[in-house]
């Protein structure tokens, strides 16, 4: 069964070679000053084109970021390494891109002004608040990466498979972040690179060891150590945990729009034309989206309202449809 797989995911005339992938993975194998030239001449320039795009909410820019962003070659380095069981200095370049990507984002929010609402960006709020379900495409788009990689015929995809990873903004998006000193969304930001980054080493992994790419010293397995196992699982739960938890509060988010919603009809019910157009949750805030003319209803009526509907601790953002945007506070206190 195993040999039918191979047989169908890598046939024998599309298979590429072990050392073709080293040469295309390992920064260190070959040419290295060019490589290590071109790869950070490029992760810089795709990060400074991804911190724009964030900054000006731009989905055509920040794509544009992805498909030049070089970082899942040593990401997948590291699975080719794992599976060759040696050492290619994947890990530190990977370690030192993301601290670099991060910096160029801490750079870029300092001409953010002071009043700026991160999460008023939909840049910055689709990747603050990770599921289990963007779990679950990183592994689907990590394994079709890793045989796109090992055949001839399918490295076409490869630029999809990177708009689809989604690695630099990400990081982009942390140093942002942190630069608005959003220690909680910047963690958010950073759950979900390191579940991108989970996803593509462990697809490499699997791929690569199934398809028995082996190394050449004949005392080297074809399969990654008992240590490699054991650093993966962990990483599988840092990186489960929090996105486990993160939607089950956002499916209990969800549960409680509807309360939320009926109390601010009723907290709008003596102001006329006044109505409540919809209530959405992101990054553990709720916001309640209203199309009013005049003047609102004090805030604190509001969360008083809200009071024993939803639980106690969530904040309150009403977002009016002509972009007056007011934090009302958060319910309890």
């Amino acid at each position: 069964m195993l040999r039918g797989f191979r047989a169908l995911v890598l046939p024998a005339s599309q298979r590429r070679s072990l050392d073709e992938l080293a040469q295309d993975l390992d920064l260190s194998a070959g040419d290295t000053r060019s490589k290590r030239s071109a790869f950070w001449t490029m992760l810089t320039l795709s990060s400074v084109i991804a911190a724009g795009g964030v900054l000006t909410d731009s989905t055509a820019t920040v794509i544009g970021a992805m498909i030049i962003a070089p970082l899942s070659t040593p990401i997948m380095g590291i699975a080719l390494g794992s599976v060759q069981r040696r050492r290619n200095g994947s890990l530190r370049v990977v370690l030192a891109a993301g601290a670099l990507v991060v910096a160029v984002g801490i750079v870029f929010s300092l001409v953010l002004p002071g009043n700026y609402d991160l999460l008023s960006n939909s840049q910055v709020a689709s990747r603050t608040s990770p599921g289990l379900m963007d779990l679950v495409a990183a592994l689907a788009t990590g394994f079709a990466g890793a045989v796109a990689l090992a055949r001839r015929d399918v490295a076409a995809v490869l630029p999809g498979v990177a708009i689809a990873i989604s690695l630099v903004p990400p990081l982009v998006v942390v140093g942002v972040c942190l630069g608005r000193l959003a220690e909680w969304l910047a963690l958010g930001a950073l759950v979900l690179f390191v579940s991108n980054l989970f996803a593509l080493v462990f697809g490499g992994m699997v791929v690569f060891a199934a398809l028995t790419f082996r190394a050449r010293d004949a005392g080297a397995a074809g399969r990654p150590t008992r240590r490699t196992y054991a650093a993966m699982a962990l990483l599988f739960v840092v990186v489960f945990v929090p996105l486990a938890a993160n939607t089950a509060l956002t499916l209990f988010l969800n549960s409680w729009t509807g309360r939320a919603k009926h109390a601010a009809e009723q907290w709008l019910a003596d102001v006329p034309g006044a109505s409540v157009t919809s209530v959405d949750t992101a990054s553990r805030t709720m916001y309640i989206h209203v199309r009013v003319h005049g003047d609102l209803p004090p805030a604190q009526t509001l969360l008083d309202r809200l009071q024993g509907q939803i639980p106690d601790g969530i904040p309150i953002v009403v977002d009016t449809m002509v972009g007056r945007r007011i934090d009302a506070g958060t319910v309890g206190d």
